[in-house]
């Protein structure tokens, strides 16, 4: 058993019991149960559903309803995993620190530098889309200005306190939960009323015609794998939220016990009332579809509404997106995987200057846009894809051998919150994972991330080795494995 810390406190700072190998952080626990109940299934609702969605409905058809759900049981099984780690180590660097104790140190290393990568990449996915919205209403106004307003509008969120973050992504988080509720209440509505549709009743005559349920075959279906899982990311962020959350192994569980019924609601009913409502081959991919199906249905300004809620779900992911960056990177610094800077923390536990470094990035990101606008979201969306997927089965294999580790030490009863139908679970959805990724290579404008990816991992491990292993010659980091 690993030796235990006291708490202690310094300018606002708290430093939470840790055991041996664990690395010691000073984050304040600052968000709440309901904070976390809105960032589990928040984080993850933002261009990739409202968005991407246009170009998975357009792999599978009506089929891509199917595709939503088969991706998003696996997701629930990737979180259980999650979680269980979550609750026993909580850290802000979540899966890299697993990595690097489960796996091996330069996995650490590479994680920890691929979700600041990857994330900071996804934000151009989020600014492209973004800017498209406000282009709904504001055709003239260049994307990448709309990207750098939106950068400016979070950074206050994320750079005051974490617990103005948690408040802001709550409200955020309320606002898009809500109207997804609603638009699936109205679209029920519309099918079986005609209300907006010129009295004719929809029904479900859509989802079978045009070609049938699997309009586009099963290699369809199979491809637009890849646009839901990436709908789904930003969901595994939970348990970056760990290190600052109160009552972790209470609240972290209970966030995660309700996110398939989540799924089901949000992601599956969505889907489902829009190509119910409207033929799947005439949903576009150059807006929001839930902007186009219910702008076409006839009812006076909804097109205009729902384009208000999914720019608040693109500001919730970015908003998101730039808090899950900087506590890795803080992660990183503290672990000693990056400059020490990166570490300090002002008085309020907010470790600014990461903030401050992924901000940069993020304008950095969001100017892209200006340069390659049409192919921005499917060049940042497939380079996402890929990175999610390797973060997902990253979390896996560190549960795997978190679990086997305890089981050796005659621990493993001892686990607040299990995986179920261990370790077959995670075996079958890392196979799933496989399948994603491969699929990735019959999408044309998405199989560039199959060597943008590998570019980079060899970029990390020649920085690993000049630094990391130059540095480890004199001292051991605790709690990674070689």
């Amino acid at each position: 058993m690993g030796a235990e810390h006291d708490d202690t406190s310094d300018a606002g700072r708290v430093i939470r019991p840790t055991a041996d190998g664990i690395e010691k952080e000073e984050l304040k626990p600052g968000l709440k149960n309901r904070h976390i109940q809105m960032i589990a299934i928040g984080g993850a609702i933002g261009v990739g559903l409202f968005y991407g969605s246009s170009y998975a409905i357009q792999l599978a058809g009506p089929a891509v309803v199917l595709s939503y759900l088969i991706v998003g049981a696996f997701i629930y099984f990737v979180m259980r995993a999650n979680s269980e780690l979550a609750v026993e180590e909580p850290v802000s660097g979540a899966y890299a620190s697993f990595a690097g104790r489960y796996i091996s140190r330069y996995w650490g290393f590479f994680m920890g530098w691929n979700v600041v990568f990857i994330f900071t990449v996804g934000q151009g996915a989020e600014f492209a889309a973004f800017g498209h919205y406000v282009q709904y209403w504001f055709g003239g106004v260049p994307i990448w200005v709309s990207a750098v307003l939106a950068v400016a509008v979070v950074s206050v969120s994320n750079i005051v306190a974490v617990a103005l973050y948690g408040e802001v992504e709550f409200w955020l988080a309320i606002v898009k939960v809500t109207a997804i509720i609603a638009m699936i209440v109205l679209g029920v509505i519309i099918m079986f009323t005609g209300l907006g549709a010129a009295g004719h009743l929809v029904g479900m005559a859509n989802l079978t015609g045009h070609g049938g349920f699997f309009a586009q075959g099963v290699m369809g279906l199979l491809m637009s794998f890849v646009l839901a899982a990436f709908s789904f990311g930003g969901i595994e962020s939970l348990s970056n939220t760990a290190a600052e959350t109160v009552d972790v192994k209470r609240t972290i569980p209970r966030a995660t016990n309700s996110l398939f019924i989540r799924i089901l609601i949000f992601y599956v009913g969505a889907m489902l009332v829009m190509v119910t409502l409207f033929p799947w081959d005439e949903i576009g991919t150059d807006n929001s579809p839930f902007v186009e199906v219910f702008s076409r249905v006839g009812i006076p300004a909804a097109g205009s509404v729902i384009n208000f809620v999914v720019i608040t779900a693109a500001l919730s992911a970015i908003n998101s997106g730039i808090y899950v960056t900087s506590r890795m990177l803080y992660n990183q610094a503290v672990k000693g995987n990056a400059p020490s800077y990166f570490k300090k923390v002002n008085k309020r536990a907010v470790p600014v200057r990461a903030t401050v470094a992924i901000l940069v990035a993020n304008v950095a990101v969001a100017v892209v846009n200006a340069v390659v606008p049409e192919q921005a979201f499917n060049l940042f969306s497939s380079v996402t894809t890929l990175g999610l997927v390797s973060i997902w089965a990253t979390i896996l294999l560190s549960q795997l051998r978190f679990r086997r580790k305890r089981m050796r030490e005659g621990t493993a009863d001892q686990i607040l919150y299990k995986t179920p139908w261990w370790p077959w679970s995670s075996y079958i959805s890392l196979a799933f994972l496989a399948l994603v990724v491969v699929m990735i290579g019959f999408i044309p404008d998405m199989r560039s991330a199959l060597w943008i990816e590998p570019i980079w991992i060899i970029v990390v491990y020649v920085l690993y080795r000049i630094v990391i292993r130059r540095r480890t010659r004199t001292s051991h980091q605790p709690g990674d494995s070689e």
